[in-house]
């Protein structure tokens, strides 16, 4: 934290501008060294400030350089912005200037890291941070805006206001049994304070579990037997033609990827190799993972031919998947109908013809429907977005459960106070009230360069 980091902020490669971020009590005196104008020490804080990089007297480039002062900035120390020309060979010669005078190359996620441990933001706004940089939605990316604005912290830390009063009123309880004018706590008077917390969890985890609908989207997979139509199916889902459709059986053997937008949700969309018995070692690796992704899939497009009848391998299939988020797709609804759809006891259904493009909107509607994504609520974005928190607060409801427990069994109000201080720590870790740093070095190593 005493040294002075430097990196690139902008993608490095052919562009108008580049911005390389320096911040530490150096950096000021650092980047004087190698600018050509006024005297960076002098100018006021949050200015932009004209002139040239140079290294000893040659020109490297035309800059604008922005000075920020403690504590006002990111980071909360003394902050400098160079704003180069965008070309690879300009953003490194002044990247490699400033390492000569003396900065030190950031680690990935590092100016981030110090906003953290300098009491800028709180463990929930980091993550914030990165989500806002990979959001691919404006769902997501309005999430984020609400979590880096303090929304999220500001839950958490009232829960914690609310246990800890309780825990205070135990603590007075236990410690000075002698004075009459305190509240005498009891089994019975702390049931409905723990009431409280229990159902302000359960709100949040079950918010926060349809947020991750929004964040990690919906694994689909699209499975069948060969020639059913799969990789039309994706091909048209996608509006792109990624994956190769011919007559003969078998063309795909690997796994093929796509992703679509819908309702503001990711449909991370996977087509499979076609699941039949095979005596070609390739395509039976192709099968073998395609059997697996029916157990990793968070929803099933299964891929039947109206041309043809119902197979038993298809029909083993539809058993498989009956319990698991599932829609039947009966493709080539133009050609003559010789499937026995009575056979199919499931309540999705949707004729579609990929040639023809015929079904399409049905089917999402069906996926909509399925996920509830209509009803999920968007106007209260005060979600937990990261798999860590989430745990941390689950972990936490189980203490209160073992609480409410205790209570019921009439146990010693001092050991109840364990499970109370357990789910206030949890939720400490959530915002980084509490943290270990083995955890904060693993969180921060998944920032990009410059952040």
């Amino acid at each position: 934290m005493e040294d002075t980091i430097v990196a690139i902020s902008t993608s490095l490669g052919v562009g108008a501008i580049s911005i390389i971020r320096i911040s530490g009590n150096e950096s000021i005196n650092i980047v004087n060294n190698i600018f050509k104008g006024k005297n960076l020490n002098e100018v006021k804080s949050h200015t932009i400030n004209y002139g040239y990089i140079v290294d000893n007297e040659a020109i490297i480039d035309e800059v604008l350089v922005s000075v920020m002062l403690t504590p006002k900035t990111f980071t909360k120390e003394n902050v400098v912005e160079i704003n180069c020309h965008g070309g690879i060979a300009t953003t490194n010669k002044i990247l490699e200037l400033l390492l000569l005078n003396g900065c030190r190359l950031a680690e990935p996620g590092e100016f981030t890291k110090r906003a953290f441990l300098n009491g800028r933001i709180d463990l929930t706004q980091a993550e914030a941070v990165m989500d806002l940089i990979n959001a691919k939605t404006e769902k997501i990316r309005d999430i984020s805006i609400s979590q880096l604005n303090g929304n999220v912290s500001n839950l958490i830390k009232q829960l914690r206001q609310e246990i800890i009063e309780v825990i205070a009123n135990i603590e007075v309880n236990i410690d000075y049994p002698e004075y009459e004018d305190i509240e005498e706590v009891t089994n019975n008077s702390l049931i409905p304070k723990i009431n409280i917390v229990k159902e302000k969890m359960e709100n949040i985890i079950k918010e926060s579990e349809n947020c991750q609908v929004f964040k990690e989207g919906i694994k689909t997979a699209i499975i069948g037997k060969p020639n059913v139509g799969k990789s039309s199916l994706l091909n048209i889902l996608i509006d792109e033609e990624k994956a190769i459709v011919t007559d003969i059986e078998g063309t795909t053997r690997d796994i093929v990827e796509g992703s679509i937008n819908l309702d503001g949700i990711l449909l991370n969309i996977i087509d499979t190799a076609g699941i039949r018995k095979t005596d070609n070692f390739v395509e039976q690796i192709g099968v073998k993972k395609s059997l697996e992704l029916i157990e990793q899939a968070d929803l099933i497009l299964f891929v039947l031919n109206n041309n043809e009848k119902i197979s038993n391998d298809e029909q083993e299939l539809l058993e498989q998947i009956k319990d698991k988020n599932h829609i039947v797709v009966i493709n080539k609804c133009d050609l003559e109908t010789n499937l026995d759809i009575e056979l199919i006891k499931s309540k999705y259904i949707v004729k579609m013809s990929t040639l023809k493009n015929i079904g399409i909107n049905e089917l999402k509607k069906f996926i909509i429907e399925i996920f509830n994504l209509e009803k999920i609520e968007t106007k209260d974005l005060t979600y937990l977005t990261s798999a860590r928190s989430i745990a941390l607060i689950k972990e936490a409801y189980n203490n209160i459960l073992e609480v409410e427990i205790g209570l019921s069994n009439n146990m010693p109000i001092d050991m109840i106070e364990i499970d109370i201080k357990n789910a206030w720590n949890l939720l400490g870790k959530i915002i980084g009230e509490t943290y270990e740093d083995e955890l904060i070095n693993q969180l921060f190593s998944q920032f990009c360069l410059g952040k």
